[in-house]
């Protein structure tokens, strides 16, 4: 028989089944046991090293509790600083707010500088254009104000004034213990006395500054808080 022929021969017989009166001969085959060689862990080692329940729980609490204080010191730091933030952009709002009432409140002053410089002018030219005879009472109170013992004193008055005056005093130049010196450049209503010790300069823009700030003065001391 070729060997191919033998093969498949073999290999049906292979798959063949057994009859019962074949079976004398055979033996059944048990899987040996298979130990391992590493023994089990035994002793009272291993006892010590369980945890009861209780203190399971007691670790467990005591990590929740110490996860809490943190979580709790974190927290309470994230909030303090968006608080501080929160306040400086409060703080910028606050300051943009009140910068344009501030260029207002300079704006404002200035304002009511020029109208009440404008008015004040106004008044005091119309009032010497109604009566030009109040120079006198200017060179009166402006003459009162000299020292006792003064010598060469000399009022400077616009030209038209002077004669006002002259006319006013009804008496010569000769019999009066000052000069008077006309000056074009003066404006009307004013005067200036000048002596060898002092000087006096009472014109009409040197009085109209000094009512100027009296007026503006007052107007800042009534706004300024009063303390109890």
């Amino acid at each position: 028989m070729p060997a191919r022929s033998r093969w498949a021969v073999q290999v049906n017989n292979l798959s063949r089944v057994i009859p019962q009166e074949e079976l004398s001969d055979c033996e059944r085959w048990v899987l040996p046991a298979v130990q391992s060689s590493r023994a089990a862990p035994s002793g009272p080692g291993l006892g010590a090293n369980l945890l009861t329940a209780g203190q399971i729980e007691q670790v467990q609490r005591q990590a929740y509790e110490e996860g809490f204080a943190l979580g709790r010191r974190e927290g309470l730091a994230a909030g303090q600083d968006e608080l501080h933030a929160q306040v400086q952009r409060l703080d910028q709002m606050m300051r943009a707010l009140s910068a344009p009432f501030e260029g207002l409140d300079q704006q404002v002053e200035q304002e009511l500088l020029l109208l009440t410089t404008t008015m004040l002018r106004q008044l005091v030219r119309r009032e010497l254009k109604t009566d030009p005879g109040q120079i006198v009472a200017v060179v009166r109170e402006a003459m009162a104000s000299l020292p006792v013992a003064t010598r060469n004193a000399r009022l400077y008055l616009h030209p038209e004034d002077a004669t006002l005056v002259r006319d006013a005093l009804a008496i010569s130049d000769a019999e009066r213990p000052w000069r008077i010196m006309e000056d074009p450049v003066l404006t009307r209503g004013g005067c200036r006395v000048i002596t060898d010790t002092s000087s006096i300069d009472a014109s009409v823009e040197t009085r109209l500054a000094i009512l100027i700030a009296t007026v503006l003065g007052g107007v800042r001391d009534s706004d300024s808080p009063t303390q109890a």
